[in-house]
């Protein structure tokens, strides 16, 4: 017979297991860069410190505010959002909260073309240190 304690254990550490969305994959043109990507694509997370769902405010606060970015959906763990760069083209951002392990897993790819001439990137790198900041 199973002690009624294990059976509780059992129960809360199911509770407490809560997965993340993943970010989609990134195509095989090197036009996006994801956190849960490998190789040339991969971009590292942004760090959360302190309390996670404050930081992940910050950084919707700090979508918001960017005259290039445009919220498409936002809940308490993902915000999906719409980049234009200069010349019109628009590129899709999606940030995924992991407060489990401290982080924002970040993903951004050009709708559009073969090369972005690094643009994701440096966009994605422009917010990690506006975040921190």
């Amino acid at each position: 017979m199973i002690s009624p304690l294990i059976i509780m254990l059992l129960m809360t550490s199911n509770l407490q297991t809560t997965a993340i969305p993943p970010l989609p994959p990134c195509p095989e043109r090197p036009n996006c860069v994801s956190s849960q990507a490998t190789g040339s694509r991969h971009i590292a997370p942004l760090n959360v410190t302190g309390d996670a769902r404050r930081a992940f405010e910050k950084l919707r606060t700090l979508l918001a505010g960017r005259p290039d970015t445009k919220i498409i959906a936002a809940n308490d763990v993902t915000i999906r959002v719409e980049f234009r760069t200069l010349l019109g083209f628009v590129d899709d951002g999606m940030f995924v909260l992991d407060s489990a392990n401290s982080l924002i897993h970040v993903r951004s790819a050009a709708r559009l073309g073969y090369w972005d001439l690094g643009k994701n990137r440096s966009r994605i790198e422009e917010i990690r240190r506006a975040v921190k900041e």
